[in-house]
């Protein structure tokens, strides 16, 4: 896997992939896409395709730390994607 970055093609692909049929997937992708999408690798965009082939409840569990990553997505890349995945959101400073 390559650590040079995901051309603008490539990004759009992968990003409409990533569509889900739950809302909760899509809050967590949406963030990370927010987060990361200028700075992801072609090595973490495969590792999001692999996320991607699980059915929605599967990914859900994986992403709630309800489970974690196991025979072909026990991977090194796969548990960094989801640790990126899982990064909770940004606390808005309130006045006090």
């Amino acid at each position: 896997m390559s650590d040079a970055l995901l051309d603008e093609r490539a990004l759009s692909k992968l990003h409409w992939r990533c569509r889900r049929g739950l809302l909760e997937n899509d809050l967590f992708i949406q963030r990370f896409f927010e987060r990361h999408g200028e700075s992801l690798t072609v090595a973490q965009g495969a590792a999001m395709n692999q996320l991607m082939d699980l059915s929605d409840n599967d990914l859900l569990d994986l992403l709630l730390a309800r489970r974690e990553p196991e025979g072909e997505l026990d991977q090194p890349q796969i548990h960094a994607l989801i640790g990126l995945l899982r990064e909770p959101p940004e606390r808005q400073n309130s006045p006090d």
